[in-house]
Parts: C-alpha cells; structure tokens; sequence
C-alpha cells in the first residue's frame, strides 16, 4: 500500500462531502469540485477525515491509492483556502491588465494578447508586472499559469519573458570576440 494512501484526509468544519459509487464531490466556502472515482480504490468516511485504500493486492491499485489520496487533500484544500500562482513580467513595455474573465498582456509582439480565463478561475493584476490567478481546482490553476508563461517563456541571455514568481532563470554569458 502506498505510504501517502495511509494518511488520513481531513475535512475541515465548512466542507461537505457527498460519496457516491462513482464519483465524490466537495464543496465548501469558495466551490465545489468533484472527481471521478476509479474501480481500483475504496474510500470510507471515518467521522470528520476520509480513508483511502485499495481495492484489491494490484500494483495499479496500490498506486492510484496514493494518488487518488493526493486528489482528495487537494480538493478539500482547495474548496477551504483555495490555490494561487504568481507571475512575473520581465522585459522593458512589457504589462498586464485584468478585465473582467481576460487578461490582456502586452509582450513585446506587433498586437496585444488577450487569454479568455476558464470557468472558476479570477485573476488579478496587483501591479503592470505581476499577474495573481486563483481557483479551487490546482490543476486548472497550473494549466492556465503555464498558457501564460507560454507567450513568452524567459529567455536564457537577458532574461525577459514571463516567469514563476519563485522561478530561477539562470543568464548565460554572451558570446565573446
């Protein structure tokens, strides 16, 4: 069995939990979320926590145990506080600016971009240069920050681009005559 599956997950005071056979939904304060359930695991509800296990000796069993455990803390996690990551822009002229579900980035191209924010995500813009997105769901939290990074990933000699706020960019030394 896996070492992460045997932890308990706990359910905080202002987050419900409804199991079904295939599927499990969680709501709390800031959302709901749920996930697909697969055959392979069994989770029992113990009083205020959660108890994952597998169903059956399998080594897919015994992995999706600890996975779907992982899930299941991220979703409740993620209903009660909620998830966040931070971008920086680096680069002279380059900003941007929230309005309303887009965000609209100016990155040194011939047109300004405008990224369409899925449902459930908010994004924020506290300065020109630094973009806050946040959501219940990790997963779309991480996908949308990685689509921005994508326009303009940081470059290895000066290092403009759009970056992770605890992302190091290492600067290669130019080429000398």
């Amino acid at each position: 069995m896996s070492r992460v599956a045997k932890n308990p997950v706990v359910i905080p005071a202002k987050v419900e939990v409804a199991l079904t056979a295939s599927s499990i939904d969680v709501s709390g304060p800031l959302g709901k979320v749920s996930h697909f359930l697969t055959s392979d695991v069994t989770i029992s509800r113990e009083g205020d926590s959660l108890q994952v296990a597998a169903a059956n000796d399998s080594q897919q069993s015994r992995a999706m145990s600890g996975t779907m455990r992982a899930l299941l803390a991220n979703m409740v996690h993620g209903v009660s506080q909620g998830f966040s990551r931070k971008l920086n822009l680096v680069g002279v002229g380059y900003k941007a600016q929230a309005q309303g579900a887009a965000l609209n980035l100016d990155l040194g191209y011939s047109h300004p971009i405008s990224h369409k924010m899925p449902a459930g995500i908010t994004v924020e813009t506290p300065t020109q240069t630094e973009i806050v997105i946040k959501g219940v769901d990790k997963q779309v939290v991480g996908q949308v920050a990685a689509q921005i990074r994508a326009y303009r990933k940081p470059e290895p000699y000066k290092g403009k681009g759009v970056r992770y706020s605890d992302e190091v960019v290492i600067i290669k030394e130019t080429k000398k005559k």
